[in-house]
């Protein structure tokens, strides 16, 4: 193990501590101005030392407590204080594996996974469930290649390397914000929960100027060509689409059939609301993401559907003959 390896793994043994302060950051700054290899040894071992505390997640788990609250990432530090020396030179074998040379590294979470890691530069990302993400650190930039799914920013400012996400066509660019941004099949949703970002596309040549400064608050999605939802101001909205953060949904009005699509990013059983007419009734509640059992039956307790769950992987919720009545004079008109 060399001295790198030990320098790197005690940078990220006191970010774990209770203050990391803009002194330290300084100094870590000067470190990895050193030498570009530092970059990716860092963040190797940054990955290694949060994972150990991971495992409930890597089994594809949910960080939660049995009674539904989302668990705190705090590590074990006294146990992988211990194992410090393993990590760095486990990192260490790795990059050589791989001929490091700057690139990137990519994450991915499983189905139910919510993933918290840490960055090099001190900007933390949170990864939703089915995510996956390729992070490269660069002496002039740090740049976030959004291949599928979603995922949370928590940006360190750093105004001479550019913070920017890639997801397809469309970029994201701040400086010292929080943000999210997430891969929709009609498009990239960004939402600003502190801060002020960029947003455009980067449409060919002679195409609509798709660029839009979005603020605390605000929410947009953008295709390649088009802005196809702008929402300003609506911080409430805001966080309840962020809930999955601490591991639950916040329905806030949405229809069913929207709720429906929400729990099925997180777990194999999925839902399937068989009646058009129930899809398009609203609902409210705060559920945790793991229980889509309990919200089917808050669904059929508050509307008196039918529920078949003789399937082990589906849920079925539908209308039998005695609620047809009932809905019959209900409107059930579109959003």
């Amino acid at each position: 193990m060399t001295g790198a390896d030990d320098r790197a793994a005690a940078f990220v043994a006191r970010m774990d501590g209770e203050a990391w302060s803009e002194a330290d950051e300084a100094e870590l700054q000067a470190w990895l101005a050193e030498d570009p290899l530092r970059q990716g040894l860092l963040l190797q071992v940054q990955a290694q030392w949060y994972a150990l505390s991971a495992a409930p997640a890597e089994a594809g788990v949910p960080l939660m407590h049995d009674n539904g609250e989302a668990a705190p990432a705090k590590p074990a530090r006294f146990a992988r204080r211990g194992l410090l020396g393993g990590i760095a030179a486990s990192a260490a074998l790795v990059m050589t594996g791989l001929h490091w040379r700057g690139g990137p590294s990519v994450y991915e979470t499983k189905l139910g996974e919510i993933r918290r890691l840490p960055l090099p530069d001190g900007s933390v990302m949170t990864m939703n469930s089915g995510s996956e993400l390729a992070v490269t650190m660069a002496p002039r930039s740090r740049e976030i290649e959004l291949a599928q799914g979603e995922a949370w920013f928590e940006v360190a400012k750093d105004a001479k390397r550019p913070f920017v996400v890639a997801a397809g066509d469309v970029r994201v660019r701040a400086v010292g914000t929080a943000f999210s941004v997430r891969r929709r099949e009609t498009g990239v949703e960004v939402l600003v929960t502190e801060g002020v970002v960029e947003t455009w596309s980067t449409a060919p040549a002679g195409g609509p100027d798709l660029h839009l400064r979005l603020e605390a608050g605000d929410r947009a999605t953008l295709s390649a060509h088009a802005v196809i939802d702008y929402e300003a101001g609506m911080p409430t909205s805001v966080d309840r689409s962020l809930a999955w953060r601490g591991g639950m949904i916040d329905l806030g009005g949405r229809t069913l059939y929207e709720a429906a699509n929400e729990f099925n990013r997180y777990n194999p059983r999925q839902i399937v609301i068989a009646d058009p007419r129930v899809a398009r009734e609203q609902f409210d509640g705060l559920f945790r993401i793991n229980d889509p059992e309990g919200f089917a039956e808050a669904v059929k307790a508050s509307l008196g559907v039918a529920l078949d769950t003789s399937n082990p992987e589906v849920i079925r919720i539908s209308l039998d003959t005695a609620e047809e009545n009932a809905f019959s004079g209900k409107d059930f008109s579109a959003e």
